[in-house]
Parts: C-alpha cells; sequence; structure tokens
C-alpha cells in the first residue's frame, strides 16, 4: 500500500452522497466518451467527401421550393457560389436584414444545418451589380457575410480583406480541395462598350488590371501546391466560357492566362471549375495553353428564371445543352477502382438530372 502523506485524512462520505456522487462522475465520463466523435467527425480529412451539392443565385423575395429537393440528396458538403442574397445596397442595414429573410426562407436552416456549408459571394451579395473593387462598402459587406455564415471570430478571414477560403477534407488518396475565390473585393473596373446580348463588357489587356488582387494570387499558390486528388475551385463568374459581353474570366484575359499558367507551374492535377452567375447551366471546358482539359461547370439559379431563355455565344461549350430553370449541381466521387471518376450534374427541381459531365482523375493530370 502507498504510504499516505502526512497530514493526509481520508473523507468519508455517507452512503447516499456517495452514490450521488459515483452517478455523477459516471454520467461525466459518459458525456464525455460520447462527445468525443464528434471531435473526431468535425476533423475535416477524418473522411473521404463523395457528394457535395452546389448552387447560385437566390432571390430572397422569392420561394424557393429548390432547398427542399436539395435536403434530400443528403450531400456531405454544400457550396454557395455567389448572388446568395440579391443585396445591391450600401446600406448594411438593407443588406442585413435581405440576409434574414433568406434565412427564414423554409427548409433553408435544416439544409445548411444538415452538413458542413461553405459560401463566397458574387456581385448581388457583395453589394453592387458587376461590382469590385471600387464599391465603397466592401469591407463592411464583407463583415455581414462573415456574420451571416457563421464564420469563427478567429478565422483568418476576420483579419484580412477579401473572403477567399480553402479546406481540404478526406485522407491521402482521397483528397479533395475546396478552393473558394473571391473576383469581386479587389477586382479592377472592367472595359465597356456597346452592349452586346451579354453585356457591355470586353476583353482588357491592361496589365495593371487584376481579377483576385497580389494577396488572393500568392495565397492561391500556395494552395495549388498542397496534395490533393481532386481539386474544385469555385468562382462566382465564369472562368472557361467566351467572352460575349457578360462578366467572365475572359474580360482579363491576362489574369485568365495567369491561372492556367499557375495550374502548370504548381502541377495541380484534378482542378475543376464551379461557376453560376448566368442564370442558367452548362458545362465549358478550356484547353488552349492548359496542362489538361479544365472544365468549368456552370450552376445557376436556385430560384429565379432567366427572362430571355436563350444563351450567349460560348465557343467552349461541351454540354450538348444549356438549362434556364431552377437548378442546383451535385458533384458524386468513386473513390474505388484504379481511376477513381467525378461525376457532375445539374438537376431541376424534381432532382432529375438535365446536364452531366463525367471525368476520371487521369482526365485531370498533366498531358
Amino acid at each position: 500500500m502507498a504510504k499516505r502523506p502526512h497530514g493526509y485524512h481520508p473523507i468519508i462520505l455517507p452512503h447516499h452522497l456517495s452514490t450521488i456522487m459515483s452517478r455523477f462522475f459516471a454520467l461525466t465520463f459518459a458525456l464525455l466518451i460520447s462527445s468525443a466523435p464528434l471531435a473526431i467527425a468535425a476533423d475535416p480529412q477524418s473522411t473521404s467527401i463523395t457528394r457535395v451539392l452546389f448552387g447560385s443565385c437566390i432571390k430572397q423575395d422569392q420561394p424557393a421550393p429548390i432547398f427542399a429537393s436539395m435536403a434530400t440528396e443528403r450531400a456531405d458538403l454544400i457550396l454557395f457560389t455567389g448572388d446568395n442574397i440579391y443585396a445591391d445596397t450600401d446600406d448594411m442595414t438593407v443588406m442585413r436584414n435581405k440576409y434574414q429573410t433568406l434565412s427564414g426562407k423554409p427548409g433553408f436552416s435544416s439544409l445548411i444545418n444538415s452538413c458542413t456549408v461553405m459560401a463566397t459571394w458574387d456581385d448581388h451579395d457583395f453589394g453592387v451589380n458587376d461590382g469590385g473593387a471600387d464599391y465603397p462598402k466592401r469591407s463592411e459587406s464583407q463583415q455581414e457575410f462573415l456574420d451571416f455564415w457563421n464564420v469563427p471570430a478567429d478565422s483568418p478571414l476576420r483579419q484580412r480583406p477579401g473572403i477567399y477560403d480553402a479546406r481540404i477534407f478526406g485522407p491521402a488518396g482521397k483528397r479533395l480541395q475546396v478552393i473558394l475565390l473571391d473576383t469581386r473585393f479587389f477586382r479592377s473596373p472592367l472595359k465597356k462598350g456597346e452592349r452586346r446580348v451579354g453585356g457591355p463588357y470586353y476583353p482588357d489587356d491592361d496589365a495593371e488590371k487584376t481579377m483576385l488582387g497580389d494577396a488572393q494570387w500568392r495565397w492561391l499558390g500556395q494552395q495549388l501546391r498542397r496534395p490533393a486528388e481532386v481539386r474544385l475551385i469555385v468562382s462566382s463568374i465564369q472562368f472557361a466560357a467566351q467572352d460575349a459581353g457578360q462578366e467572365c474570366w475572359a474580360n482579363l484575359p491576362l489574369e485568365q492566362e495567369r491561372m492556367l499558367s499557375l495550374i502548370g507551374d504548381t502541377n495541380a492535377s484534378g482542378v475543376v471549375f464551379l461557376s453560376g452567375d448566368r442564370h442558367w447551366s452548362e458545362v465549358s471546358a478550356s484547353v488552349e495553353k492548359t496542362p489538361y482539359p479544365i472544365y468549368d461547370i456552370t450552376c445557376s439559379s436556385l430560384n429565379q428564371l432567366h427572362p430571355r431563355g436563350t444563351p450567349t455565344d460560348n465557343r467552349y461549350r461541351v454540354s450538348k445543352s444549356t438549362y434556364h430553370r431552377e437548378n442546383y449541381g451535385v458533384l458524386q466521387i468513386d473513390w474505388q477502382g484504379d481511376d477513381p471518376t467525378v461525376t457532375f450534374q445539374i438537376r431541376d427541381l424534381e432532382r432529375n438530372p438535365v446536364i452531366e459531365q463525367t471525368l476520371t482523375l487521369s482526365d485531370l493530370r498533366g498531358r
């Protein structure tokens, strides 16, 4: 028997108190044990991701029955890719109220509480139509965005300009990297001209203009050097599509080329872009000056119909059709086999696939 310290006096409790204390410690221990798996489940690298939902463009004042359709998909991850509200204001009280309208829509809360959620913005939730770095309330708007999406107080997003972010999910060999770009906070003014079908914007070769800004470009290079098998780069505007007057990366061709060069220089395999904005869905692919075909899955809109109903010209379109009614995207990853597959589907309000693109990991490696 161990020797008791000098002055040690054992405390003897009455039987009923001893029983209560025993039960208390047993319950505390049980709670600690039962909560341990939650901590493990919260680790983004603990389990592989096989099902991702994505979508854009939500008019907060209109019905959104598509949330119920999305909830039945039992996703591992949901990506909101921009225009999550139509704020279009420099009054932060107005913006906050519109976010609250979205949060009160039937099905929205249960959907975003069903799994991990990541979000970026486009022009309308940024604060101004077609806006960029010249929007005067961009810092205030950033705080409203971060507050609505419950970004933790100690997140780097609270400490720097812009809302770009990235995470890696899954173990080695089954890693999904999600990179959310901010194509608004730093973007230079676009070149305007005679209005075409898609809008008034034209390609601009001004080397001083930027899409992402220096800090975000440096950060993106660091992210692309991290190991991952599949990489989803979320750009609120289309990356691969032809310019036809609309906002797209082709408006700043030097920045578009910089992106393709960065993907090649970092040997980043598995890159696929997800975009929104257009109020229709399609698949485009960039094959010029690329290490492998760079696909761009455009998914829009969650609850709006395009008033014109016809797409703009796009010589890079590889989907057989476009889709112009309410829709959302589903990514399914089959990690099994020697050459895992990634299948993208655009689904309608009744969950029927209307556009589909299947790729293998070997399709997304350097040639």
